[in-house]
């Protein structure tokens, strides 16, 4: 928790990067990092276990636009810090891109609810249906001492089908956001998908729990090239979702999409063959992409926008004074691990800008790599799996598809670790040191060694 406030979220959210990295895997399969992780936020949900508030107050007033996870996590680390926060919110409800981005089949929107209701109970104020439409009116009211813009990426972007009066053509965004708001909408018994990322993926998956009967993902590269995770197109392809790879959309008809073929050219881009055929289809979804609506900051002076996203400092600063942004405005990847990460960074900078100082990054820890460690001492362990809906409820209901574990699968999995670099009181070293030259300092206190 000192470093992130959503555990139950980024449990399930997150696509576990860290896991790729770990030494375990090359004892046996890596530890099920982000598993455990969930296990631990369920159980905080479970127990009703709070944040402890500051113990004072700094003085100082800092607004956030957007309560998604770049949002929420600078909203808690600087709140624990004395600083009073409050969120400024377009939507009717926080969280975001994980509310209206993230089906609930991956992230139930109760456990949604839990983590942000905890971080509003540390003394972080959300004020919902609050549109910033002018930053540049905020900052000349002078409330606020510093300000993080966290505004997610919510406009789809379109591409350019001819199509008659009669074809339903849709975009990703509106479709999930309906659905979460309980308005389902009429796709039709057959839909296409236009697009290869992971918001495509969702879609044509929602789109099957609301009753096709046929959902195509069209494609214009190959499964290669596709940005989505491999494991979410395994996931889809066991819901029933058909692909359409290297093939193009180019015209949209009452029912039925004329489809081009594509072929890779040397250089691994597509390129049209004039090949064309017909698919059957009662609507088409566009998910190509979205862009950060930058329209409120066009008063600011010293802000500058490159590719469509604000440009920062190292320091997490834009070129306002005092003006910081993360998560989706800035250029990174858009994930929401990255965005958590983004509001603590933000966060120290922040703090440190509003006492007048400049944050100074420690020094990180080495790296420890697998042929450093004594890898003989660890027993073999298989990973842990964890439990997964049936096919069948996966495609008629909106339950969660992946369970979590129970506590004595989230502890075995947690014994696994090699702690890496770290003491962990093994007592190896205290057991056969000939000179008794290792002292017990006591349970979670290491050792103090005696070199006379």
């Amino acid at each position: 928790m000192e470093n992130n406030p959503l555990p139950a979220i980024m449990g399930r959210a997150c696509y576990h990067p860290c896991e790729a990295h770990c030494n375990r895997a090359q004892l046996d399969q890596p530890v099920h990092i982000h598993a455990v992780e969930r296990f631990l936020g369920d159980e905080a949900i479970r127990r009703g276990w709070q944040f402890d508030a500051a113990p004072q107050a700094s003085g100082k007033q800092v607004l956030v636009v957007g309560s998604g996870p770049s949002g929420l996590s600078a909203a808690y680390h600087l709140s624990r810090l004395g600083h009073k926060v409050t969120i400024y919110e377009a939507g009717p409800a926080a969280g975001g891109m994980m509310r209206f981005g993230i089906p609930k089949y991956r992230l139930p929107r109760e456990i949604l609810n839990a983590e942000i209701a905890r971080i509003e109970h540390l003394g972080v104020t959300i004020r919902l249906n609050t549109r910033v439409d002018n930053l540049a009116n905020v900052l000349d009211d002078k409330r606020f001492d510093a300000v993080f813009l966290a505004v997610g990426a919510h406009i789809s972007k379109r591409a350019y089908i001819p199509a008659g009066d009669a074809s339903k053509i849709l975009d990703a965004l509106a479709v999930l956001r309906s659905v979460d708001g309980g308005k389902l909408p009429e796709l039709g018994r057959r839909v296409l998908v236009y697009g290869g990322g992971n918001t495509a993926l969702d879609l044509a998956r929602t789109a099957k729990r609301l009753g096709t009967l046929e959902t195509l993902i069209v494609y214009r590269r190959t499964r290669e090239k596709m940005p989505a995770h491999d494991f979410e197109v395994q996931e889809a392809v066991e819901d029933g979702i058909q692909f359409r790879w290297l093939s193009t959309i180019k015209e949209a008809g009452e029912s039925s999409f004329k489809v081009e073929k594509m072929q890779l050219d040397e250089k691994g881009f597509p390129q049209p063959t004039g090949e064309f055929e017909t698919v059957e289809a009662d609507s088409l979804v566009l998910a190509l992409g979205q862009d950060v609506d930058l329209s409120f900051l066009e008063r600011v002076p010293g802000l500058e926008i490159v590719n469509g996203v604000l440009k920062v400092s190292a320091q997490m600063m834009t070129g306002h004074p005092g003006v910081f942004a993360g998560g989706d405005m800035v250029p990174d990847e858009r994930t929401v691990t990255v965005a958590v990460g983004h509001g603590k960074k933000a966060e120290r900078n922040i703090d440190a800008w509003l006492r007048g100082d400049a944050y100074r990054q420690p020094p990180r820890h080495e790296v420890v790599a697998f042929d450093q460690l004594n890898a003989w001492y660890y027993s073999d362990a298989p990973l842990t799996v964890q439990p997964v809906l049936d096919t069948l409820r996966r495609q008629t209901t909106f339950e969660e598809v992946v369970s979590g574990l129970d506590e004595s699968n989230a502890l075995f999995e947690a014994r696994r670790c090699l702690s890496c670099g770290n003491c962990f009181e093994c007592d190896n070293c205290y057991g056969v040191c000939p000179d008794n030259a290792v002292v017990k300092l006591g349970p979670g206190n290491r050792f103090r060694f005696n070199y006379d």
